[in-house]
């Protein structure tokens, strides 16, 4: 009897691999899911009735008074509304205030008009911020027959921690897992029938997904372009009246062909790759001219994209354009001189009355903040989860010193965000108002987000949603010497001063070893809220420079050739992939296939 039971046990782990397989095979495919969280949006009323007010949109109503021309209302906790009325009272001008979602920490303001349809009536429509998250899960064979997995978030990268997982199967049950140096990344999740979906708890969303199996032809988001779409060949971009002119790149000197191969390479990129190459949008400007306007997963031209941290260089834009206006702020300008209103301030520190705007433009306040150390009492991820302190700027200048200004380079949102104090005290401008003033409407944008901090106020660290046609604007304005279609929005001399590289990124002044250096920084320098952009093209380096962000995030201008660039990605918590793709495809394929005059 135990000879039985011996054998039966050996047969059935002989058994067990061939089922397991053939269940693991039932999972190969794609599998998709996707959570929307609708906000409050649609049409949205005002009607006045004597000196009482109302306010109205979709199914919500409330009552409000005004304070001279200013029309501000809200609807609970579910959105606002803050504008002005126009003088001959045939616009209200404003933004709509859309709060924290499921899966966003800000708050976010939109432009809105109201126009007046009746005597005492204006309508328009409020368009908030899309919201939503997408998960995709690949399971197939890799290279070593194992069945593997990858779970891919076009709007995150919210992969689980790592790019590629190993299936195992109990029944109903499985497991995703990677074992790394440190431990092991497991996901658990169940297989469900009638219909046939994927369960997972997935941290991001706090709560259960459910995946069902996806056609490739219609998981858009998962592919650069659709499987079986015919093979892409050039054309020039179309002029959509706002404020580009376009141009084939034949005309203008560029091998056409060139631009075809390196669209046809990201086209055929694998988004399972460990890491992927998640180029959401790739456009070039030359001479002037629109040339190339490619999107992919997904996105479009009409979609805005968070640009993370190259939102960061609309400080430098909107004080150089506030000191057209002859306001009284300039990088010589000392920060707690101008938010001395939030005073008195923590950790009073002689060094602290030093800092300027270009010591906050370059990241060399010297406060103890650095986005690149956890422990780092104003690194952005901790100032943005604590809950004490709502005004930023306050929370920032109350930081303790850790250098003389000046002299260490330490990456730092919040002090970027510290400009954007001192900009909207310095003009007695609501910063998203600002922004519209001076950037968004001189450079013909077209829709745009901005976000809030927890007191209302403009947040400037990075994170503004923007079309990346209109990002590529503020590139060729300032090629062509801070003019806009023959609209100036800063001056030649500020072009010049702004991008000019002050501060040295090294080992010495980051105050990491050489070793470690390479970990956290790239190396180069900054300007004035612009990054070098240097390119190897052919052995010879070509001057630059840049605005950048996490995920693929990147104006790239390049004077010598009259060349500006976007990108926008979604390769986040990846600079290895994305910090490459300037030199990659601008300074390896497209200038060297700009014919010589």
């Amino acid at each position: 009897m135990r000879i039985v039971r011996l054998v039966t046990a050996a047969l059935a782990l002989l058994l067990a691999p061939a089922v397991w397989a053939q269940e693991s095979d039932a999972l190969i495919g794609l599998w998709a899911a996707e959570a929307k969280f609708p906000s409050l949006s649609g049409e949205l009323s005002v009607h006045r009735t004597g000196s009482q007010w109302t306010a109205a949109i979709a199914h919500e109503r409330t009552r409000f008074t005004t304070t001279r021309n200013d029309i501000r209302f809200a609807f609970g906790e579910r959105g606002s509304f803050r504008g002005r009325m126009s003088p001959d009272g045939r616009t209200i001008d404003g933004f709509w205030v859309q709060p924290p979602g499921k899966t966003r920490v800000y708050s976010f303001a939109t432009p809105t008009t109201l126009r007046r349809t009746g005597a005492n009536d204006w309508r328009g429509v409020a368009r908030p911020l899309d919201e939503r998250f997408t998960l995709y899960l690949s399971i197939f064979r890799d290279d070593k027959k194992r069945i593997v997995a990858a779970f891919r978030n076009p709007e995150r990268n919210a992969i689980g921690g790592s790019s590629r997982y190993l299936v195992t199967r109990n029944g109903n049950a499985l497991r995703f897992s990677v074992k790394y140096d440190g431990g092991e990344i497991t996901h658990d999740a169940t297989l469900l029938h009638s219909p046939e979906r994927i369960r997972i708890q997935w941290e991001d969303l706090q709560n259960p997904i459910e995946l069902s199996r996806r056609d490739p032809a219609a998981a858009a988001g998962f592919f650069p372009r659709a499987p079986g779409s015919p093979p892409y060949a050039y054309k020039r971009p179309p002029q959509i009246g706002d404020g580009w002119l376009t141009a084939s790149a034949g005309e203008l000197g560029i091998d056409q062909a060139a631009l075809e191969r390196t669209v046809r390479e990201i086209i055929a990129s694998d988004p399972t790759e460990q890491p992927a190459t998640l180029i959401h949008s790739v456009l070039i400007a030359y001479r002037g001219r629109l040339v190339l306007e490619e999107y992919f997963f997904g996105y479009d031209r009409d979609t805005p994209h968070d640009l993370r941290s190259a939102g960061k260089t609309f400080s430098s834009v909107m004080l150089g354009s506030a000191m057209r206006d002859e306001v009284v702020l300039s990088p010589e300008s000392r920060i707690y001189e101008v938010m001395k209103g939030l005073g008195p301030f923590a950790n009073p520190d002689p060094r602290k009355h030093k800092i300027t705007l270009a010591h906050l433009m370059t990241h060399s306040a010297g406060l103890a903040c650095n986005d690149n150390d956890d422990n780092s009492p104003g690194n952005e991820s901790r100032m943005d989860s604590q809950t004490q302190q709502p005004n930023w700027w306050k929370y920032t200048l109350d930081l303790p010193m850790a250098h003389e200004p000046g002299e260490r380079y330490a990456y730092c949102s919040a002090n970027i965000n510290l400009v954007g104090g001192a900009l909207t005290v310095g003009t007695e401008t609501w910063l998203p108002e600002l922004f519209e003033r001076t950037v968004a409407k001189p450079l013909q944008f077209g829709s745009w987000h901005w976000n809030l901090m927890p007191n209302g106020e403009g947040y400037l660290g990075g994170g503004a949603f923007v079309r990346p046609r209109d990002l590529l604007k503020l590139g060729q304005a300032y090629l062509d010497g801070g003019t806009w279609n023959g609209r100036r929005i800063v001056d030649s001399d500020w072009v010049t001063r702004s991008t000019r590289l002050v501060m040295p990124i090294t080992p010495e002044t980051t105050g990491y070893s050489a070793e470690d250096f390479g970990n956290f920084y790239g190396g180069g320098a900054d300007g004035l809220a612009w990054h070098q952009g240097n390119l190897d093209v052919g052995g010879r380096t070509v001057k630059g420079y840049s605005a950048s962000g996490n995920g693929g995030q990147v104006l790239l201008v390049i004077p010598e050739y009259q060349l500006a660039a976007v990108f926008t990605g979604g390769n986040y918590r990846q600079g290895g992939v994305w910090g490459r793709w300037g030199q990659q495809i601008i300074g390896e394929k497209i200038i060297p296939a700009i014919r010589k005059p």
